[in-house]
């Protein structure tokens, strides 16, 4: 019998599998960020997928499936989980690709308990308090963002070395970019969590008479864990850092279309940015960052190539 960290054709060959099928999933649910995942290079592209689909796995169970017994489905994921975080192997190939990517960069109960316990709220808190909307934003978005900035750490590791453990302000830093995009999401996906699923996260916010000052005080909060977050940038690998940057970068342009729709509109609409817009907006930090790479090198040549790069992926959309 072969065991789960063995070097076989057919461990390969599942593990790979594996690989790709939460690579389906993130194409299938996100262009924003699937958008900056491709500018990782490949082993961190594969783990930064691997959490997505796990995370997207369990979010399906809490808002498309929700049938009486969700809350079981939930504990199975949790329990799979579980068990292979310990033995690096599982039937489901979910789970299989997120446990591979946990072991290798130093993921663990740390961050996926207080996921899993943000999730099961779902399943039974309709309206938040301050206390329990800073508790479910920590465990729904802040720890993946800490597990997404532990991939990013592991891609610069030597073979055999052990976990990066981040430092104090990468993670404030990760914490603080997951938040704002949990707290944008809310914002835009308002009607749907109020109608579809009967739930409400901002406290004190009644999504049914929204306010314009209601609105401006959660892009304030917003715009806050931003700067929080593009403030430790520095501490990110280079690529990283780019693809970070990236979706920062689409994300603040999201907050800018928010920024400028009416309250009573938001309830009613999903607000989004174009796909021609996006790729023009991950062009522009592509090109910038390369230009920037260039002239640290020595060669101020690659600004004008990197001038070319932004215009055509922003008119290839």
């Amino acid at each position: 019998m072969q065991g789960p960290d063995q070097d076989t054709a057919g461990a390969r060959l599942y593990d790979a599998t594996a690989a790709r099928a939460s690579a389906v999933v993130l194409r299938a649910y996100s262009t924003s960020f699937g958008l900056g995942t491709r500018l990782l290079g490949g082993p961190p592209r594969h783990d930064i997928e691997a959490v997505y689909a796990l995370v997207r796995l369990a979010d399906e169970v809490v808002d498309t499936y929700r049938g009486p017994d969700a809350a079981a489905e939930l504990d199975e994921l949790e329990a799979q989980t579980a068990r292979a975080l310990v033995t690096g192997y599982s039937t489901n190939v979910v789970v299989h690709a997120f446990a591979r990517t946990a072991r290798r960069t130093g993921i663990g109960h740390a961050e996926v308990d207080p996921f899993f316990a943000s999730m099961r709220a779902d399943l039974t808190v309709r309206t938040h308090d301050r206390e329990s909307y800073e508790r479910y934003v920590y465990g729904s978005a802040e720890v993946v963002g800490v597990m997404c900035l532990r991939v990013f750490l592991a891609a610069e590791r030597g073979p055999g070395d052990p976990p990066v453990e981040p430092s104090a302000r990468a993670v404030a830093g990760a914490r603080a970019l997951g938040a704002a995009f949990q707290k944008i999401n809310f914002l835009r996906d308002l009607g749907a969590d109020r109608g579809d699923l009967g739930r409400s996260y901002f406290p004190d916010v009644d999504p049914e008479h929204l306010t314009d000052a209601d609105v401006r005080a959660v892009l304030d909060e917003v715009a806050g864990d931003l700067a929080v977050a593009r403030a430790a940038l520095p501490e990110l690998p280079p690529r990283a850092r780019c693809a970070v940057e990236a979706t920062l970068a689409l994300y603040a342009r999201l907050l800018d279309r928010l920024a400028a729709t009416p309250a009573e509109d938001l309830a009613a609409r999903r607000v989004r940015v174009p796909g021609p817009e996006k790729a023009a907006v991950v062009g522009g930090v592509v090109g910038r960052a390369l230009a920037g790479a260039a002239v640290r090198r020595g060669r101020p040549w690659a600004e004008r190539a990197a001038a070319v790069v932004r215009e055509r992926v922003g008119g290839r959309a």
